[in-house]
């Protein structure tokens, strides 16, 4: 391709960007675009998966059962999240075994606020008003990203992420309201949590090499600054609320620009962590590698016992043709029987409407990825049908085609009732 043929597709996709297209994943897009997105979603993806294990720690402590019920959806639910990022990142080309080699070799970034422990279970209430409140205000915006995969999985996340939330401020309600210990435990939990937790928004603007390439391109809608102030002006008055005080002595309300003026941020900690000498940075990352190795032996007899059904079927073993283009435009190389296939999901919400694609998950075989859609696309009770496609069996159009394929249908104008002229009186039609 030559330079001029590049320079006009670049002109093409900045002009998609500026009225608000959403950008699919066989749509061409500039190689840096492709290298950011699957950055930001991945860094994304990896902080769901390693956010499970300060709460996880949680689950048998819990003081209810209700409690351990909530906390276990919760913990589930990040699962999920961290699913639909994979397999967003998964459209870009990008292999889920990569993703997760990049993550355990600490190529990869994940949100720096994971690597605080979660000391007493106040702790749980804390992560989920202020981490998950912290999250939202940056996830709410993703919604309208550039890109589509990754606007679509941010819509189910944040109506997710609120449950999280309101959980977690619950808890903290009640300690406060509770005996002076367990006050004390909530204040003390919010006095941690406080200041991690607008370092997890992000580096100032001035600092982050990041933010106005993606500004630009729509994948970041307000910068760590702003996103930041929002999440003070909102989270001090719940703070009030509840009797708890914000520990930053120069918090103070400005009249002038109707929000709150704050102290000074520890960069320091903040780097400091985010290159891997946090508090819990080495036993999260124990932790998910040992996690990963030890459960092999699954991945390993889940495929086996596919394979074994398939052979009792008398159907052909699996077969994945090199650079062949799934629905969502993924290479796939020859991969060998230990590596799950990719599965579209597609779901009826009510009886009586269509079945619509909801996103894609590895399995060794269909029961399997039946069984893993119902947990993780039909949690709160979405849906009353499931379809299963394997992606290698769906043919999809090139979207270099588009003009032959559609545009014959825009002359055809007399197939709408609005190009013919009718009386005003006649009624009815």
């Amino acid at each position: 391709m030559s330079e001029e043929q590049i320079k006009n597709l670049e002109e093409q996709f900045e002009a998609r960007i500026a009225r608000d297209e959403k950008i699919e994943p066989k749509d061409w897009m500039p190689e840096k675009y492709r290298k950011t997105h699957i950055r930001q979603m991945s860094q994304h993806a990896h902080s769901e998966i390693v956010g499970m294990l300060p709460e996880g720690n949680w689950i048998t402590r819990a003081p209810s059962l209700r409690r351990k019920v909530a906390l276990l959806a919760k913990v589930q639910d990040e699962a999920g999240h961290g699913l639909y990022l994979y397999s967003a990142c998964e459209t870009l080309g990008v292999s889920r075994d990569e993703l997760y080699e990049q993550l355990h070799s600490g190529k990869a970034k994940y949100s720096s606020i994971f690597n605080y422990p979660t000391i007493t279970w106040a702790d749980m209430g804390a992560v989920g008003w202020l981490v998950d409140g912290a999250a939202i205000i940056n996830q709410v915006p993703l919604c309208n990203t550039s890109y589509g995969p990754y606007a679509r999985a941010m819509v189910r996340v944040c109506k997710e992420e609120s449950f999280h939330q309101r959980q977690g401020f619950e808890i903290m309600m009640k300690l406060a309201n509770g005996t002076p210990v367990q006050k004390d435990m909530a204040q003390d939990a919010l006095n941690r949590w406080w200041w991690p937790s607008l370092m997890m928004l992000g580096p100032t603007d001035a600092e982050s090499i990041h933010t106005e390439q993606s500004m630009k391109w729509k994948l970041k809608r307000k910068s760590n600054d702003d996103l930041r102030q929002q999440f003070i002006d909102q989270t001090v008055p719940q703070a009030e609320l509840i009797g708890l005080a914000i520990p930053d002595p120069d918090l103070k309300w400005n009249e002038e620009r109707q929000s709150y003026d704050f102290g000074e941020i520890n960069w320091d900690e903040f780097w400091q962590v985010v290159k891997g000498h946090g508090p819990c940075n080495k036993e999260r990352m124990k932790a998910r590698v040992g996690a990963w190795e030890e459960g092999e032996w699954v991945r390993d007899a889940a495929m086996a016992y596919a394979e074994k059904k398939q052979a009792r079927n008398k159907t052909s073993n699996l077969i994945i043709l090199q650079g062949f283009q799934n629905l969502v435009g993924v290479n796939y190389n020859i991969m060998s029987t230990k590596n799950w296939p990719l599965w579209e999901i597609f779901v009826r919400s009510k009886n009586g409407l269509e079945h619509r694609h909801f996103g894609s998950l590895h399995a060794a075989d269909a029961e399997m990825a039946l069984e893993n859609a119902r947990d993780v696309y039909t949690r709160r009770n979405e849906g009353v049908s499931i379809w299963v496609v394997e992606s290698i069996n769906i043919t999809a159009s090139n979207p270099e085609h588009n003009g032959e394929m559609f545009e014959p249908a825009q002359d055809k104008v007399y197939r709408h009732p609005t190009f013919y002229d009718l009386p005003d009186e006649v009624k009815h039609m």
